[in-house]
């Protein structure tokens, strides 16, 4: 399994919505962040829409992440013929081999019937490729098991998310244990439990990998026997500081922080291009 960093490992520094920057970091300066990190591995994903490129700019990073010995994945949201056979022709376009959705848009809620119909249309426009649907904060696990086996190829898995899950009142034992022989990516998130003040419930904060609740060991152990997920990248929620400019400098810091640990786990492979 190859380690790698994300647009979400940065998001601050891509840009949230509503904390926009005059600079924001852009793929040339992930791309100095995995030279920066030894890393080998970058996943685009939906805070830097791919599909926005001109072909010109798509043609800059694919031939400075090949410059760099970076293999590229790809990534989007909103789950549609239309944008998955985008996505797949971008992902040729940048020598990628994993294009990650997530479901959802904003105003784009699709039914599970409506997903097993697009997964079926799409399997066709994959050759070469694979597609990870990450487990986002709407489908418990057992459903999207369901919906990815009804696609009935094995180009189409599971992202798998550390962290997203809880949003549906599931903890990463119980989605492992259920999506492990789907996953083909994985996010690692790691995060923590604070309860509020008043002690009337508890809040789900970001940490540096590492740092939290997440068992990294036992997730990989959960994940190996499968041997289908070939890459995991880490991805960061960044509590806000009350300057951005501290919150992106504090995102910097744990990606560093969470890299040492990683790297701990994934050793050699770290430096091998899948």
């Amino acid at each position: 399994m190859i380690l790698g960093l994300s647009s979400y490992t940065y998001g601050w520094a891509v840009g949230v919505r509503g904390h926009e920057l005059d600079c924001p970091l852009d793929e040339h300066g992930l791309l100095d962040r995995c030279r920066e990190h030894d890393i080998k591995l970058l996943q685009i994903g939906d805070n830097l829409p791919l599909h926005t490129f001109d072909a010109a700019r798509l043609d800059r990073l694919a031939a400075r992440a090949a410059l760099d010995g970076v293999q590229l994945e790809v990534g989007a949201r909103g789950l549609t013929l239309k944008r998955v056979a985008e996505y797949s022709t971008i992902a040729r376009r940048l020598n990628a081999k994993l294009i990650r959705f997530v479901i959802d848009d904003t105003g784009y809620h699709p039914s599970s019937e409506a997903i097993r119909v697009v997964l079926r249309q799409c399997a066709p426009l994959l050759d070469g490729l694979v597609l990870g649907i990450e487990n986002h904060d709407r489908f418990p696990a057992a459903e999207l098991r369901s919906i990815i086996e009804s696609a009935g190829s094995d180009q189409i898995g599971i992202c798998l998310d550390t962290a997203n899950s809880y949003g549906v009142g599931e903890g990463i034992e119980t989605v492992a244990a259920i999506l492990a022989p789907l996953t083909v990516n994985l996010h690692i998130k790691d995060f923590s439990f604070q309860r509020l003040p008043h002690l009337m419930g508890f809040t789900v904060t970001g940490c540096p990998a590492g740092a939290g609740f997440l068992n990294l060991s036992a997730l990989l152990e959960t994940l190996a026997p499968y041997g289908r997920c070939a890459t995991a990248v880490l991805e960061l929620w960044t509590p806000p500081e009350t300057q951005l400019e501290k919150t992106i400098a504090k995102e910097a810091a744990w990606a560093a922080q969470s890299l040492r640990f990683l790297k701990s786990h994934f050793g050699k492979n770290i430096q091998r291009c899948c």
